[in-house]
């Protein structure tokens, strides 16, 4: 006897409550496999990383996909202008106030957060507004700069102990890229879909959901634990100092966001020179957005065998291969291979760096040193995004170029790591007195 229509559906009913709860239960247990602090700290980067992608594919269309190929390159350089300002801005007020309160990572989460969610919201009814949109992305940009540092700084206080920190921020990547790429489906749906109705409603649409991931995420960003009280309450700390180790794997890193800069915008203008599609440039994003996740799961696992500074020497010698590679036959393919590759090698050069600074640096000097590394990393990422930006390059040369360079980084790196430090001299008994 074949069911009647009203137990298909309740079976139906039966089977999307049953995975809807298993999927629930996965995402959760995925988000709290480090303890239960973590997990709240994991869920407001996670709704973060989901505004984030939404706010980026509703401004890629203004951004880079205009007619004229000079109009394209002026608005790129106003964005890597907008990018590099919020350091200039905040860098030196972040570096006080975080060495001043160090309570403040904490506050910086959920305050970040739902600012984000104020200025989507502007930028809804400013979108076709290029003297009011730009301002706003540059406050975008601020506050995600302080959610950074801030998640960054309090992840050693998210833990149980202080060990897996390069797995622990693997983790906290690969949440970001699956919540990114979930954001980047709905908001290129929404742009292709309502894209017939009227030219901006889907980046308009993008905007709104936008608001609410970073509402959402400032609520979870209550559920993080304060960081410990600082040593001297109130006090101003004096000289940031960090180990030399640390410096080297801080200016090796910079090498590789410098050529990751290079590398993406050099096959973005390749790619548009040549008329590709909306579907190219997602391919092109999507791909380094799979060289990095891939990267968080390679570097929890070398976590186990090697120390941070040979992971950073491995992202630079992968980033010099994959240029090289794709310099002999450059298209499609082969420039999703070498994005693949460039985010690969960035996010096992990131994470070691982070999981190295977390170790070494106290609790009272994080967020200063978290400050300067990420202008350094930002500010290297747009001179090298401004190269092939200013100067037309062929794709060949310029590809084998950047293969020279990761291989000249990783050359001086490896020079710093060998060469012995000098001794430090004796201090020299008082003279007598005469």
């Amino acid at each position: 006897m074949e069911p009647t229509p009203e137990k298909k559906t309740s079976a139906a009913r039966r089977v999307t409550k049953r995975t809807t709860k298993a999927v629930a239960y996965r995402v959760d247990e995925f988000l709290s496999a480090k303890g239960p602090r973590f997990r709240a700290l994991a869920l407001t980067h996670a709704f973060n990383a989901a505004g984030d992608t939404l706010v980026a594919v509703a401004l890629a269309d203004v951004l880079f996909l205009t007619p004229e190929a000079s109009e394209a390159r002026g608005n790129v350089f106003l964005y890597l202008a907008v990018t590099l300002a919020p350091f200039a801005v905040i860098g030196p007020f972040l570096g006080g106030l975080f060495a001043r309160y160090p309570v403040a990572y904490r506050r910086g989460l959920g305050v970040a957060s739902a600012a984000r969610a104020v200025v989507a919201l502007l930028m809804v009814f400013n979108l076709s507004n290029n003297i009011v949109l730009f301002p706003l992305a540059f406050l975008m940009l601020v506050f995600s700069r302080v959610h950074g540092i801030s998640r960054n700084s309090l992840l050693p206080v998210a833990l149980e102990g202080s060990h897996e920190l390069v797995a622990a921020n693997a983790r906290m990547a690969k949440i970001g890229v699956v919540s990114g790429t979930m954001a980047a489906l709905v908001g290129g749906g929404l742009a292709t879909g309502l894209g017939a109705l009227s030219e901006d409603a889907g980046s308009r649409a993008a905007l709104l959901l936008s608001m609410f991931a970073f509402a959402i995420s400032a609520i979870a960003a209550q559920g993080v634990p304060f960081p410990p009280k600082p040593d001297n309450q109130g006090q101003r700390r004096g000289v940031l100092r960090v180990a030399r180790s640390v410096r080297l794997a801080q200016l090796a890193t910079a090498g590789v966001r410098f050529i990751n800069g290079f590398l993406l915008f050099l096959l973005a203008f390749a790619f548009r020179d040549e008329e590709a599609g909306l579907f190219d440039f997602g391919f092109l994003l999507g791909a380094a957005g799979v060289g990095y996740f891939l990267g968080a799961i390679v570097a929890a696992w070398l976590e186990r065998i090697l120390r941070e500074e040979p992971m950073v020497v491995a992202a630079l010698a992968i980033e010099a291969a994959a240029a090289f590679v794709a310099a002999q036959s450059f298209g499609l393919v082969a420039g999703a291979a070498l994005a693949a590759a460039a985010g690969f090698a960035w996010g096992v050069a990131k994470l070691a760096f982070d999981g190295l600074l977390q170790r070494s640096v106290s609790h009272n000097d994080r967020g200063r040193a978290f400050v300067r590394a990420e202008t350094l990393f930002q500010l290297s990422w747009v001179l090298g995004a401004l190269i092939p930006t200013a100067l037309t390059i062929p794709s060949g040369g310029g590809l084998a170029a950047a293969g020279v360079l990761a291989l000249g980084a990783q050359t001086l790196y490896v020079a710093g790591l060998i060469r012995p430090r000098p001794e430090q001299p004796l201090p020299s008994s008082p003279s007598p007195d005469p």
